[in-house]
């Protein structure tokens, strides 16, 4: 009987659906019974079970050993001609940084001075023709009753004669107001010479301004507490400004010693002087800061050096503890050196060989471990976490077991 040959059935096509939305396609799978989908997923488990246990265990050990607090105190010197540290001489290089500066701020003068109006009158001469020399300060009233004194002394020319007839002279005169005040502010006018009121003079002698009398009133002055006021705001200024600009001239890594700041004032120049008659006035000052300062890392440096020196070979220092205050003992002017008093205290903690913790413990029971740790005096206490969390021994490749030394809180 001829055997039956069966075709290789192509795989199943995909079904093409259309609709409003585009095409979608439809699938048929092959149909599996619910007992047989419980079975692939206890499979699946299985397997990420023995590959987690197998392949992938690790453990996390932290440790947090018991610190000492040692307490340290020193003295060291800063020095700008240092090139380099000396641990032996207890110097460190440091640097002068200097900036100069000019300011200028205005301020208002206080005093207050009564002024006098001003002007000028032309004063005519048509009495005799013969020159006359009048003292200073003669009098003149305007005809509204204001009185002003001339200046100077006046030079009045004789007048003229033509054809039988007298030709006025004039000279201008500078005169100023008899009291002060804006009320002597008047325009234009008349002025009669008083000393000749009821004598045949005084027709033939009378003057007229051209322009307004100006300036009479109140005006501000210049006093000498306003500029002594001004120079000592404005040096009080200067220095807080002087202190903050060095201080964004030093670059962060150095440390600024405040206490070895020197702020000269090399000029200082009022643009007015006592008596002068403004309402404000500039004040200028120029300065000059210098301070020392070092490198940050320098000091760390020195003073982990010194302090290993003072800790025992089997103990290790956390950098992170430490702590100190300093202070200025000397400065050495002009500004090169200065002595630093340095009090700090840091933690210190035991050493540890890792690789040989990590060998003692490959293999062992958790609580195995644990026990290891509790003989141990210089352990405060251990946080194990392993890796799956249900595993209850450590790996024996010690490149799976990761130790973290010192926990320090």
């Amino acid at each position: 009987m001829p055997k039956k040959i069966l075709d290789i059935l192509p795989p199943k096509e995909k079904k093409l659906t259309f609709s409003k939305k585009g095409i979608q396609s439809k699938i048929a799978w092959p149909k599996i019974f619910p007992g047989k989908k419980l079975l692939v997923l206890l499979f699946f488990f299985f397997i990420l079970f023995l590959s987690l246990y197998f392949k992938t265990p690790k453990v996390k050990i932290k440790i947090w050993p018991k610190t000492e607090v040692i307490t340290f105190q020193l003295k060291v010197q800063v020095d700008k001609d240092a090139q380099n540290l000396d641990f032996e001489k207890k110097i460190l290089p440091a640097k002068v940084f200097e900036v100069e500066k000019t300011f200028s701020e205005e301020f208002p003068a206080t005093g207050k001075v009564q002024k006098y109006a001003q002007g000028k009158i032309r004063l005519y001469n048509s009495f005799t023709t013969q020159e006359e020399v009048w003292r200073e300060k003669t009098r003149f009233v305007s005809k509204e009753g204001k009185l002003f004194l001339s200046k100077n002394k006046i030079v009045v020319p004789g007048a003229k004669i033509k054809d039988g007839k007298i030709i006025p002279s004039f000279v201008d005169v500078e005169v100023i107001a008899a009291e002060p005040g804006p009320d002597y502010n008047i325009g234009p006018t008349t002025f009669s010479v008083v000393a000749f009121r009821g004598t045949p003079r005084y027709d033939k002698y009378y003057g007229e301004s051209k322009e307004p009398m100006v300036g009479g009133g109140e005006a501000f002055q210049v006093k000498k507490s306003d500029l002594e006021n001004a120079e000592r705001l404005l040096e009080e200024k200067v220095r807080k400004e002087m202190e903050q600009t060095i201080n964004n001239e030093i670059p962060s890594d150095f440390l600024f010693l405040p206490e070895t700041l020197e702020i000269k004032i090399l000029d200082k120049s009022p643009l007015a002087k006592e008596g002068q008659e403004v309402e404000k006035f500039l004040f200028q000052m120029k300065a000059k800061a210098m301070a020392l300062a070092f490198k940050k890392e320098n000091l760390e440096n020195f003073l982990f050096e010194y302090i290993q020196q003072q800790v025992p070979e089997d103990q290790e220092v956390f950098k992170e503890s430490l702590k100190m205050t300093r202070s200025l003992e000397k400065i050495e002017f002009p500004l090169s050196k200065a002595i630093l008093s340095i009090d700090g205290s840091i933690q210190i903690y035991p050493k540890l060989d890792l690789l040989s913790l990590k060998k003692a413990l490959a293999g062992k029971h958790l609580s195995e471990a644990k026990k290891f740790f509790e003989q141990q005096p210089e352990i405060l206490r251990i946080e194990i976490s392993p890796l799956p969390f249900w595993r209850k021994t450590i790996p024996k490749e010690e490149e799976k077991i990761e130790v973290e030394y010192p926990i320090i809180d």
